[in-house]
């Protein structure tokens, strides 16, 4: 059986957490990923983006790089190591696309690294992609 794009988010409930500075991609990201059935539970900043990660226990965190305070791959790499989140599958969406920050993400323990500006579309059946062998941790 093949699983359409939809299918996988929606198929149970997954919850992504949405990590951006930037109240515009949060929006747009929140409201398309509702829109496939996600629950969305998002942060502002890398501080906030780990204590509702620890708080929520998300699926999947979509989390950009360039954040005031404490940044994404501070936050990725955080996360990354504390056992209680580091099987959680990071994506950083980030404007930051030259092969030297790629691999700062993936050294900081990112899972996938995406590159903004992104079409709404492809960044959903990326995720489902990602989702669509992942048990939800939601009740865990």
């Amino acid at each position: 059986m093949t699983i359409t794009t939809d299918e996988a988010i929606t198929r149970r409930t997954r919850r992504v957490l949405v990590v951006d500075d930037d109240p515009v991609i949060r929006l747009i990201m929140t409201v398309n990923l509702e829109a496939e059935g996600a629950e969305v539970v998002v942060a502002a900043d890398g501080f906030d983006a780990v204590t509702q990660a620890l708080a929520t226990k998300p699926d999947v965190i979509v989390l950009d790089v360039m954040m005031p305070d404490c940044d994404g791959l501070t936050a990725v790499a955080e996360l990354k190591a504390d056992p209680r989140t580091r099987h959680i599958p990071v994506v950083v969406l980030s404007a930051r696309a030259s092969d030297e920050e790629r691999l700062q993400g993936w050294q900081a323990g990112a899972d996938h690294y995406l590159t903004k500006p992104f079409d709404v579309q492809v960044l959903l059946g990326f995720l489902n992609d990602v989702l669509r062998n992942r048990t939800p941790t939601a009740g865990v």
